[in-house]
C-alpha cells in the first residue's frame, strides 16, 4: 500500500490507530492459531473503540520475563516455569494503561483502549495501589530459604501482579540485604515497579533517575514521565528505549503505543 508523507525535519510517527491495529491483531492471530488458551468469547467493552481480545499466555509470559533478558546477564527464560495458574492469573487480570517494564508485567495488561484514547490528563491513569478484594491462595506457601534468589523476584511480581502489595513489599524488605550482585539492577527496577505500581508514583520515578539507563529503566522513565504528563521528556526516553528495543517485542508495540500518545501532546 502506497501512502503519501508531508515532509518533515525529523522521523514520522505511525498513526495511532494503526498502532493500536498492529498491537490487538498479534492476540487475534494468536488466538486463531490456536495460542491463546481459554475461552474462546473475549467480551467486547461497550463503545470500546475496538474489541478485546484473548490475550495468549505463551506471548505473555514472554513478556512477563523480557525485562530480565536486558537486566541480567546470560538470563535463561527455559529455567522458568510458567506458574500453574497463570492463564486464570492473566484471563482475571484488569486493564492497566500505564504498564512498568518489570518482571511478571506484560504489555497485554492494557485491555482497554478507551481510557487512553480519550485521555485529557495521563496522571489520571497512574495506578490507584488499590489492593485486591480477594487473593489467591496460591502463593500463600512461598518459602525462600535455600532457593535461588531468582525467584524471589519471581515472587515479587507475581505478588505486585496480583496487587498484593503488602506481601510484596514484605518480600521486598526481607530480601533486600541479600540481594546478589549480578541481580542488583534488576531488583532495583522491580522494587521501583513495585512503588508505581503499589501508587507510589514518585517514589518510583526518584528510584529509576537514580538508576542506571538500562532498556528496560529508560522505558519506564519515559512511560512514568508520559502519565506525569510530561510528554517532551517521554518523547526523548521512549525513543531511546525504543533503539534498543527488537521490533518483535510485544514491548516495543507498547513503546511506540506510549510514544504516538505523547506525540499528539505536541
Amino acid at each position: 500500500m502506497t501512502q503519501t508523507h508531508e515532509p518533515r525535519n525529523e522521523p514520522s510517527q505511525p498513526l495511532l490507530s494503526d498502532l493500536l491495529d498492529q498491537y490487538l491483531k498479534r492476540q487475534v492471530d494468536a488466538h486463531a492459531a490456536g495460542l491463546g488458551l481459554g475461552d474462546a468469547t473475549a467480551e467486547v467493552v461497550p463503545f470500546e473503540a475496538v474489541p478485546a481480545s484473548p490475550v495468549d499466555p505463551r506471548l505473555a509470559w514472554d513478556g512477563a520475563l523480557a525485562a530480565l533478558r536486558y537486566l541480567r546477564p546470560g538470563f535463561d527464560a527455559k529455567q522458568w516455569s510458567t506458574p500453574s495458574d497463570w492463564l486464570q492469573r492473566i484471563r482475571n487480570q484488569e486493564s492497566v494503561p500505564s504498564i512498568a517494564f518489570c518482571v511478571g508485567n506484560f504489555p497485554q495488561m492494557i485491555k482497554s483502549l478507551q481510557p487512553l484514547l480519550g485521555a485529557a490528563d495521563f496522571s489520571k491513569l497512574c495506578p490507584a495501589g488499590i489492593p485486591a478484594a480477594r487473593f489467591d491462595s496460591s502463593l500463600e506457601d512461598i518459602e525462600f530459604a535455600g532457593k535461588p534468589f531468582s525467584q524471589t523476584l519471581l515472587a515479587l511480581g507475581l505478588l505486585r501482579l496480583a496487587r498484593r502489595f503488602d506481601d510484596a513489599l514484605n518480600v521486598a524488605k526481607s530480601a533486600r540485604e541479600r540481594v546478589p550482585a549480578e541481580w542488583r539492577e534488576a531488583w532495583a527496577n522491580e522494587e521501583a515497579a513495585l512503588a508505581w505500581h503499589s501508587g507510589r508514583a514518585n517514589e518510583a520515578i526518584q528510584s529509576w533517575q537514580a538508576q542506571a539507563q538500562t532498556m528496560p529503566v529508560l522505558f519506564n522513565r519515559g512511560m512514568a514521565a508520559l502519565f506525569s504528563n510530561q510528554t517532551a521528556e517521554a518523547r526523548s526516553l521512549l525513543t531511546q528505549a525504543l533503539s534498543q528495543l527488537p521490533e518483535e517485542e510485544s514491548w516495543h508495540h507498547l513503546g511506540r503505543l506510549y510514544l504516538a500518545l505523547a506525540e499528539m501532546r505536541r
